[in-house]
């Protein structure tokens, strides 16, 4: 199996910025697919942002594009979510998926369904 841990949520204000991180244990990190999720109160899980395994082709949610960038460290085993210029709207629990197939599509690295390993959830709090 594999293990995720994330890291980093806190509260902050509206404009502010945030660096989360997800640590991976237990598996080949390299060789899989990672993303980030996020889920507000009464909401479904939805997808914020994904990255290949090369860290090649980053994905990202139409509401968080231009203000969030997703990277990997292969060497450390860790998952990054860069956040700037926080809203109030981005405040949710956010977690740490990995794919769960090496085989992919375009399909499939923005659907939650396709994550088959998660982390416990960091809480990201943006106050106006």
């Amino acid at each position: 199996q594999v293990t995720l841990v994330e890291s980093g949520g806190e509260l902050v204000q509206a404009g502010d910025s945030l660096r989360l991180s997800c640590v991976a244990s237990g598996r080949s990190f390299s060789s899989h697919i990672m993303g980030w999720f996020r889920q507000a109160p009464g909401m479904e899980r939805e997808f914020v942002a994904s990255i290949l395994k090369n860290g090649q082709s980053p994905a990202y949610a139409d509401s968080v594009k231009g203000r969030f960038t997703i990277s990997r460290d292969n060497d450390k085993n860790t998952l990054y979510l860069q956040m700037d210029s926080l809203k109030p709207e981005d405040t949710a629990v956010y977690y740490c998926g990995m794919h769960q197939s090496l085989s992919y599509s375009l399909r499939s690295v923005r659907s939650r369904s396709a994550f088959g390993y998660w982390g416990q959830g960091t809480q990201v709090s943006v106050s106006s």
